[in-house]
């Protein structure tokens, strides 16, 4: 149990989603319809309840199919977007360079 809990803590600094992170929202939700469930109960019914259940079943909807999509994309670490970057910053550079000469070209013509 104590390796789940190190697994969940050294997820938080990687890029992406792993099993124990998935696995932790998923309870923390249960977790939390179950009490709005037990409260909807206990008041017989109030409203402010079932407002609050639904809005943490759409959240919880959300968060998954936002867990499904980063699945799908490519993360990069820090160290390749340091060097994208400096590629992109490159090319940036050369393109603002080209434009510019060429209207210094067109001017003298």
């Amino acid at each position: 149990m104590t390796s789940f809990f190190v697994a969940l803590w050294e997820s938080i600094f990687q890029p992406g989603t792993t099993p124990q992170l998935v696995v932790a929202t998923h309870v923390s939700f249960i977790a939390l319809l179950t009490t709005l469930v037990w409260q909807i109960y206990a008041t017989n019914g109030n409203f402010h309840f079932y407002a609050l259940f639904f809005i943490a079943l759409c959240l919880w909807v959300s968060v998954m199919w936002f867990i499904r999509e980063l699945k799908s994309v490519d993360l990069k670490n820090n160290e390749q977007l340091e060097g994208s970057s400096k590629e992109q910053l490159d090319e940036t550079n050369a393109q603002k360079e080209q434009p510019r000469s060429q209207t210094i070209r067109s001017r003298k013509l």
